[in-house]
């Protein structure tokens, strides 16, 4: 409960949207965009950011049917704490790692 209403109080939803879409803008072609989430509704937003470009996971496609995206997906399986880690630190047991790399333009 507090952490939802962290998360509405403080915007939190709202300023990673502009941070996930103005890092698509800056990033250079070739450049890395790694982001750790600790709640279901940040990891959604980041994997669609990377899967679709948009925040929304909205899929546009080219006339061949290949996914228009700004990124290419480097850990196609998300990236978790080890047991051992999540021993250690409980909380690390929701935290996800998920990297993408700005395509060059071809």
């Amino acid at each position: 409960m507090f952490q939802a209403l962290r998360i509405e109080v403080n915007h939190e939803m709202d300023a990673l949207r502009e941070m996930l879409l103005s890092a698509t803008e800056l990033l250079r072609p070739g450049g890395r965009l790694s982001v750790i989430t600790y709640h279901s509704l940040e990891d959604r937003m980041v994997k669609n950011i990377m899967k679709s470009g948009n925040v929304e996971g909205t899929i546009k496609q080219d006339f061949f049917g290949r996914i228009e995206t700004p990124f290419l997906i480097i850990n196609k399986k998300v990236i978790t704490a080890a047991t051992e880690e999540q021993e250690r630190n409980p909380r690390s047991r929701s935290a996800k790692l998920r990297i993408a790399e700005k395509k060059t333009n071809e």
